[in-house]
């Protein structure tokens, strides 16, 4: 069974988690389902994912009423990458993930979650392994059936402007017309992580600035 280990870096991001061989990875994207959550900030794990399957010219995403996703996988640089966006809504997201680990027989070290965070400010991007949900109902949800020893993506969406609003009404809003223009970039550094990810079976704990 593939599992991360900690060993010691010898570059400038500390510390490193490698998976084994034989890999199976399962990456899931965090959003909201129905077309009017299309391009709010809450579901840029959603376009993450979208834009990796396409970049790696995935199958067409299945929709599992079972697995409660829609799902698409294969195998890229030798590791079988399964791909799944939740058909639950967002506070529900860790029955899906659940279900999916479950049925892939995926561990939660070889899970890679795809998230906003609206504690890190937009154009940033950082790794981790554990910690808590830092207010996301999604993760929370997550942390609820799978414990907190899984590998997160989390995409900056903050600050929140103006300061007054409510999270949930900034969350689920559409991104601006100034964050429209790196929103492109963000996704391609997200897949890069993917992409990184599954041919080395590394996972650096970083911050990654979008330009």
């Amino acid at each position: 069974m593939a599992l991360f280990m900690k060993k010691t870096d010898t570059g400038t991001h500390a510390p490193i988690y490698t998976i084994g061989s034989n890999k199976t990875i399962l990456v899931v994207g965090l959003g909201n389902i129905g077309r009017e959550y299309e391009g709010t900030r809450h579901n840029v794990g959603f376009e993450a994912v979208d834009y990796y399957a396409q970049q790696q010219n995935f199958p067409d995403w299945v929709s599992k009423k079972d697995l409660k996703s829609a799902v698409t996988s294969q195998t890229v640089a030798g590791t079988r990458v399964i791909l799944a966006k939740p058909t639950t809504f967002m506070n529900l997201s860790g029955e899906a993930v659940q279900s999916i680990a479950h049925f892939y027989k995926v561990s939660p070290s070889d899970i890679l979650i795809v998230h906003d965070e609206l504690d890190i400010e937009f154009k940033k991007i950082r790794t981790s392994i554990d910690g808590s949900a830092a207010g996301h109902n999604g993760i929370k949800s997550i942390i609820t059936v799978l414990g907190d020893k899984f590998g997160r993506i989390r995409v900056g969406i903050g600050p929140k402007k103006p300061e007054q609003m409510d999270s949930a009404d900034f969350v689920l809003a559409k991104f601006n017309e100034k964050e429209q223009k790196f929103l492109t970039s963000t996704v391609k550094e997200v897949a890069s992580i993917i992409s990184e990810f599954s041919a080395s079976g590394s996972l650096f704990i970083e911050t990654r600035n979008v330009l």
